[in-house]
């Protein structure tokens, strides 16, 4: 494993959390004063968490992109779906401590699945789950199997988008001395939310700094994918762990592409009042979703326009399993006419507080970019969400 040095480890956690809160969502309106306000306070409650956690944060790389799948998951099968996952799923909880599993294993409650957050594991003390960094090397082989299962498997989708954003934090921990933040790889969680099994409902819950996994299955059948977190910091290539990282610079490109692909009269259309700091939906906002629509309707696009909108789509329902992903793109191919699209900044995207929306009868993607946070470059990083308005949470309501 590879140690990352710090120069302060033993700051106050307030003095080390001072600059990572910056990028808290903080309302749901669009900002129009030019200014992002400062970050909330930790509750008495999460202060109390944030300072029982500090003590199983670590600052080692658990290197998920290089460490080997053991051969003990070929007893669960090559046949893709929810029976492999769940076998999966078995054979790690087999082996971790009792400890461990504690922190794994959870009843299921809307409450823990909406406990996901942009912020790193310091910061956000009431994320539930074990730490990637806590399992023992030959049980993170098992979780890279088992999140390979449930993600997609192309460049810079699913998998190795989570790969990429683990390395992104195991890069802002080798220049940031804000140890107490949690930058580190060590740090993202799994979590199971429910029993998994073929009866019954669960969640596969996967998170950490700039990102969120929320598989919800019901009776053997996946029910939900959303909500699903995505940012990175830094936005710009970076070399991490022996890869070139860059995970959602195609997210950017897909839509910056058919932004400019609008006319002079579309983009108008599509260009929404306001100016938008950071995503409206994101965590901790699962109400914020407008209920009127604004922008410009899909079905004033040409079918090459269209056509460019559904790749940029694709680049956030792709992160799930192919066969999971088809279900979501055909669903909402079949809803493009009551689809509206709207974005405020550049079409280019890459300018602070450039963002886009899709708004449809199921669908929600936003992105949003910002200045920089935790890396001290100057620049701007995104914000992306993907939500479904008809089951976000699988539909759960308790």
């Amino acid at each position: 494993m590879i140690k990352n040095k710090h120069s302060n480890l033993f700051k106050l956690v307030a003095l080390a959390l001072t600059s990572v809160f910056a990028s808290t969502q903080l309302s749901a309106e669009p900002q129009h004063d030019g200014h992002h306000k400062g970050p909330p306070k930790l509750s008495a409650k999460d202060a109390a968490l944030s300072k029982k956690i500090q003590g199983r944060l670590g600052d080692t790389s658990t290197l998920m992109g290089t460490i080997a799948i053991p051969a003990s998951v070929d007893t669960c099968g090559s046949d893709p779906g929810v029976t492999r996952l769940l076998c999966l799923i078995d054979l790690l909880k087999s082996g971790v401590s009792d400890k461990n599993l504690a922190h794994m294993q959870l009843d299921y409650s809307l409450e823990q699945a909406k406990s996901w957050s942009n912020l790193p594991a310091g910061a956000f003390p009431a994320r539930p789950g074990v730490f990637l960094g806590e399992l023992k090397v030959e049980q993170r082989g098992v979780v890279k199997a088992i999140l390979m299962e449930a993600a997609g498997l192309k460049d810079n989708e699913g998998f190795d988008e989570m790969l990429q954003t683990l390395n992104a934090d195991d890069y802002i921990g080798t220049i940031s001395d804000n140890y107490k933040a949690g930058y580190s790889s060590f740090n993202s969680k799994l979590a199971f939310l429910g029993t998994p099994a073929k009866a019954g409902t669960w969640q596969l819950y996967y998170g950490g700094h700039h990102f969120a996994f929320s598989n919800t299955y019901s009776d053997g059948k996946l029910i939900g994918a959303t909500p699903s977190f995505r940012g990175i910091e830094p936005f710009h290539p970076f070399d991490m762990n022996g890869k070139t990282n860059a995970p959602l610079l195609q997210e950017r490109d897909t839509f910056a592409a058919f932004l400019k692909s609008l006319t002079p009269e579309q983009q108008k259309a599509a260009t929404l009042e306001g100016t938008y700091r950071d995503i409206i939906a994101g965590p901790q906002a699962d109400d914020a979703i407008p209920t009127e629509q604004e922008g410009l309707s899909v079905s004033k696009l040409n079918n090459t326009q269209k056509a460019l909108l559904m790749k940029a789509i694709a680049t956030y329902v792709e992160d799930l399993n192919a066969t999971d992903a088809k279900k979501y793109m055909d669903k909402y191919a079949s809803e493009m006419a009551d689809t509206v699209i709207g974005f405020s900044g550049t079409t280019a995207l890459n300018s602070e507080d450039d963002y886009v929306r899709v708004d449809g009868p199921s669908l929600w993607i936003e992105f949003s970019l910002q200045s920089n946070k935790s890396t001290n470059e100057e620049g701007n990083h995104p914000h992306s969400v993907w939500r479904d308005k008809t089951d976000d949470y699988g539909g759960q309501t308790q």
